[in-house]
């Protein structure tokens, strides 16, 4: 049986949850409030699931964490990481400030010399972060419509984890470019910033990004 948790219950986490449903995974979204995915669960049939962060946490052979990046500890803090201990999280979260962008660009509470998927790695250690997800809009996470196969960059210290991140990369339709270490965040999370400024400026969201090589 293949069993996700998902930490979150917003778009991302709902657009991610429909995917592994759609590829026959078990998957349990959730909230502080279950209530308001009683809905999402109803649609989703006997394989969909809600519990609190740390039930999704424990329920999960590998884990997604999907909300917002200035409630990123929280949220691990509250699953309770000894549940996620040796665990694959996948890391979809971005550094976003709260306020308006400038010009089209985002900005981050992160700087140059540390990304958030670092911060985590450091606070959580025995936690298998990967960051994936972050630089593509949730409309074209899974099964993404586009002429050519895009490119989603992943990063991480662990092997092993990374392996099984880029099974499901694949598995949804996805050429998977590993960047290497959590270090490699700091420029995998911009890849957010430059991916929104179409979307901010023009109203254009329906862009992948794609590594060609010679």
């Amino acid at each position: 049986m293949k069993k996700i948790g998902i930490i979150g219950s917003g778009v991302v986490a709902k657009s991610l949850g429909n995917g592994f449903l759609k590829h026959g995974y078990d998957v349990m979204l959730s909230s502080r409030d279950t209530s308001k995915l009683q809905e999402w669960k109803e649609k989703g049939g006997a394989k969909a699931h809600i519990g609190s962060f740390a039930e999704a946490a424990k329920y999960g052979k590998t884990v997604v964490l999907a909300v917002k990046g200035t409630a990123a500890i929280d949220a691990i803090e509250e699953a309770g990481p000894q549940n996620l201990q040796w665990k694959t999280v996948i890391d979809t979260t971005n550094p976003i400030e709260s306020v308006p962008p400038e010009n089209g660009v985002l900005k981050y509470f992160t700087n140059n010399e540390e990304s958030l998927m670092e911060r985590l790695q450091t606070q959580f250690p025995e936690v298998h972060f990967v960051k994936a997800f972050n630089s593509i809009g949730n409309a074209y996470m899974v099964d993404p419509s586009f002429k050519e196969q895009p490119t989603m960059f992943i990063c991480g210290n662990n092997d092993a984890s990374k392996k099984t991140v880029r099974g499901i990369l694949e598995e949804f339709g996805w050429e998977v470019s590993d960047m290497g270490k959590d270090t490699a965040a700091r420029a995998i999370e911009p890849l957010c910033m430059l991916w929104c400024i179409p979307g901010i400026l023009q109203g254009q969201w329906n862009h992948a990004f794609r590594l060609i090589k010679a």
